[in-house]
């Protein structure tokens, strides 16, 4: 005798799909079971098909919002900074507001290269692939040159922008080489576009960041893996709040063009989604950075006169009536 089935209804209540599994266990067939991820200490983790990211610098800041940005399309996070206490905090803030996705955090300083590789050991035993790497590590000491402290101010921002950059980078590329997928999303800034005064050091690592973008994804891109720079004009962090408040002139930037730091990280989760070569945000500011670059004179002129003279005004006075200095020269 034949019985209809239909969805929802039929022998049993069950439908087409009770149907199915007694087939199934006529031929023997085991039934499939529907898991629940489980973690399981130092060992890769079972989980839906989510994908992956890391990210440094996530205890403060743009990592911070990259991190809930990310999160809040879906992402599990394996998460890096300096700040035990802050990584933590922001680890028990994701797992609250996502329950059903993954969240690990991982104390390292990309100053030092084994932490990094230690680091991104732990990520890949417990985590089968790596689909995105989100470097937003920084560090800024906007002065003047000859006042930049040579370790805090130089060596600490080369080593923590550039340097700790590239070798993150290097450390996950054997990975996605082998799965060959991955993006990578660099967290870069305008100063690496056009650099201001007191910005030297600083604007030197950005600068740098975007020679290696443009080298690397010509690099990886036979191996399926795209990189993407992120080019954020000013956010309003502590940072800079710190480096308005020591400036003579007062000047900053216009309020409203100052970006929010989730601004950021929405923008990181959209390269995740869409990689491009390159981005900057505001968009708007494309233009101004033509003018900067199609015009240094002007440039170099207008902060001279507007910025330069008016913060070291005490430092050229005192340089004039120095004996030999430039007063004793001018006719």
């Amino acid at each position: 005798m034949r019985v209809r089935t239909r969805a929802g209804g039929g022998v049993g209540g069950r439908g087409m799909a009770g149907t199915a599994i007694f087939r199934n266990l006529l031929a023997g067939a085991a039934p499939r079971l529907r898991l629940r991820p489980v973690k399981r200490r130092g060992l890769p983790v079972e989980r839906p098909s989510r994908k992956l990211a890391l990210i440094s610098g996530s205890s403060a800041g743009l990592g911070q919002a990259a991190a809930r940005a990310l999160a809040g399309r879906g992402f599990d996070l394996f998460l890096g900074g300096r700040d035990v206490d802050r990584l933590a905090e922001l680890q028990a803030e994701l797992q609250r507001a996502h329950p059903d996705q993954l969240f690990f955090s991982r104390a390292f300083d990309v100053r030092r290269p084994a932490e990094i590789e230690a680091a991104v050991a732990d990520c890949r035993r417990r985590f089968p692939r790596l689909d995105l790497i989100v470097t937003s590590a920084g560090l800024g000491v906007m002065d003047f040159l000859d006042r930049l402290d040579p370790s805090a101010g130089i060596v600490s921002q080369i080593e923590t922008n550039l340097t700790g950059t590239i070798l993150l980078v290097r450390a996950v590329l054997p990975w996605m080489m082998a799965q060959r997928s991955g993006t990578i999303v660099l967290i870069g800034s305008l100063a690496g576009r056009v650099a201001m005064p007191t910005y030297s050091i600083y604007a030197a690592t950005k600068f740098g960041l975007v020679g290696f973008a443009d080298a690397l994804r010509r690099e990886v891109g036979v191996w399926g893996i795209r990189v993407s720079l992120l080019l954020p004009g000013a956010v309003d962090t502590a940072l800079v709040a710190e480096s308005v408040a020591r400036r003579r002139s007062r000047f900053r930037t216009p309020r409203r063009w100052v970006l929010q730091a989730d601004q950021v990280g929405q923008a990181v989760a959209d390269l995740a989604r869409r990689p491009r070569r390159v981005r900057v945000i505001p968009g708007w500011m494309r233009p101004l950075l033509w003018l900067a670059r199609a015009f240094p004179g002007v440039v170099d002129r207008i902060t001279e006169r507007a910025f330069v003279r008016i913060e070291r005004a005490d430092d050229l006075a005192r340089s004039d009536s120095a004996p030999g200095g430039d007063a004793a020269h001018r006719p």
